[in-house]
């Protein structure tokens, strides 16, 4: 979770592992396009810069966020040969209850897609209050949600090339 006082998207303390063996599919909402399309470039660039060759990342949009766990679940089905699913979204509070439904179903459906395949699909999904802390976390002050799903996905890609 981000704090006042740190960016998370800085991976200086940890080691992130290198791509070059795998194949990743993004999944990225429409809704909210300003933040997601950043969310996007962030995982994008994150998994070329820890050599993951372009022609190994498969992009794929879908209306909103809550069709995320079943583009996820479709495209593992089609594309056996994935190391991952990054699931890159944005959920911002409303007025209605909404919000509530939609977060607990994309966690859910998330996670559930991840053990029904045996594989790493992250949860890359701002659920915030308002726009701006949307914007903070999307390359803003507190980093990009986009960049520490890629580095996740790699490291649970590395994980599950090793067990």
């Amino acid at each position: 979770m981000a704090s006042k006082l740190k960016n998370l998207s800085d991976f200086s303390h940890t080691s992130v592992p290198n791509g070059k063996n795998f194949k990743f599919g993004i999944v990225v909402s429409e809704w909210n396009a300003e933040i997601t399309g950043a969310l996007y470039q962030g995982a994008f660039d994150t998994l070329l810069a820890h050599g993951v060759a372009e022609e190994n990342i498969f992009s794929y949009p879908v209306p909103g966020s809550f069709e995320l766990s079943g583009a996820a679940d479709i495209l593992l089905g089609k594309k056996a040969a994935l190391d991952g699913v990054i699931c890159l979204g944005c959920v911002i509070q409303g007025d209605t209850k909404h919000f509530d439904f939609i977060c607990n179903a994309v966690a859910d459906g998330v996670t559930n897609v991840g053990i029904k395949y045996s594989k790493p699909v992250i949860f890359g999904v701002l659920t915030t209050n308002d726009f701006q802390q949307a914007k903070d976390r999307a390359g803003g002050k507190h980093g990009n949600k986009g960049d520490e799903a890629a580095v996740t996905a790699l490291k649970m890609a590395e994980f599950s090339s090793t067990i």
